[in-house]
């Protein structure tokens, strides 16, 4: 009985030892203090280079993406969309999700620090425990991301974060004005972050974009401001979300209900020619282009090319 009970003791203590190495290991004081909320600046909008006025930069596009772009900025011009993505409520993805257009809140532990972004509830993890690449991890709009922490002062304490992110889909844009990123999706995100000398209540982020897209990396720097007491308040794309996407097409609903163009001159969605195609497809008719002709939408027209057929057109139209 006394030997058993001294192998359990020696267990017992060895467990503890472990656990007390394991809580020095994990010392949180090696760690910043990045608590709280973090905003975007006053006065600063969802636009990805903030030294310049939303829409007034020059991206360092390539001349085929420079060509999508300014196509796009004049689609917007006229009410449309662009090439900006999230009207239909996906995620912001990376790197725009980092124009924190609401606020963040960072969870460091010590193999993972967590990025929560109230928008969409987007959440970034980014991995801290040496890991590599992964082979077969399913690309998202917020990328698998790499970090690794570094005490740049050697005070014993970690001030630096640096990321890698790859493994994105999309699609995506840098922000609201619509600058694309490549359809490759071969995007990838390097980060440094890390608190002002002078004011910790003061996160700068370099971002460095490599992409397609661009004619080089493009690195733009973001500040976020801390709130010590924060109210966090929840919000939800679609909660209130007016637009509707039709096709490629994008119509919104009015204040009575109903469907509305998005832009001025903007053709009404083409509910007949796509449901007689449909039905055609159901009676395993191939033939669809006679019926459904370039230019036309016309019953009379798809009855005289196919007569066979004219009784189930009638007979679905009435």
């Amino acid at each position: 009985m006394l030997y058993r009970g001294s192998i359990g003791a020696c267990a017992l203590a060895a467990t503890l030892g472990m656990a007390v190495l394991d809580a020095r290991a994990h010392d949180e004081s090696k760690y910043p203090d990045w608590g709280g909320q973090w905003r975007r600046p006053a006065g600063v909008g969802n636009q990805w280079d903030t030294s310049k006025p939303p829409r007034k930069g020059q991206p360092p596009l390539t001349p085929e993406y420079q060509a999508i772009y300014e196509a796009n900025l004049k689609d917007q011009a006229e009410g449309g969309q662009g090439t900006d993505p999230t009207f239909i409520c996906i995620p912001d993805g990376m790197p725009r999700a980092m124009n924190v257009i609401f606020p963040m809140e960072i969870v460091i532990q010590p193999k993972i620090t967590h990025m929560m972004i109230e928008y969409l509830s987007m959440l970034r993890r980014v991995y801290t425990d040496g890991r590599d690449w992964p082979g077969d991890a399913e690309p998202s709009f917020m990328g698998y991301s790499i970090g690794k922490w570094t005490d740049q002062d050697g005070d014993g304490r970690y001030d630096l974060l640096e990321i890698e992110t790859r493994n994105l889909k999309g699609p995506r844009s840098f922000d609201a004005s619509g600058i694309p990123l490549h359809a490759d999706n071969r995007t990838i995100v390097k980060e440094r972050l890390y608190l002002d000398k002078a004011d910790p209540n003061l996160m700068l982020n370099e971002v460095t974009t490599i992409d397609n897209a661009l004619t080089g990396p493009w690195t733009v720097i973001k500040k976020y401001h801390r709130v010590r007491n924060p109210i966090w308040v929840e919000a939800i794309c679609a909660e209130g979300n007016e637009h509707v996407r039709i096709g490629k097409e994008n119509y919104m609903i009015s204040a009575d209900g109903h469907l509305m163009p998005a832009k001025k001159g903007q053709a009404p969605p083409d509910f007949l020619g796509k449901y007689l195609e449909g039905m055609l497809r159901f009676m395993g008719i191939e033939e669809i282009q006679l019926f459904v002709m370039e230019g036309t939408r016309s019953p009379d027209h798809a009855a005289v090319a196919m007569p066979e057929v004219k009784e189930e057109i009638d007979g679905f139209l009435v």
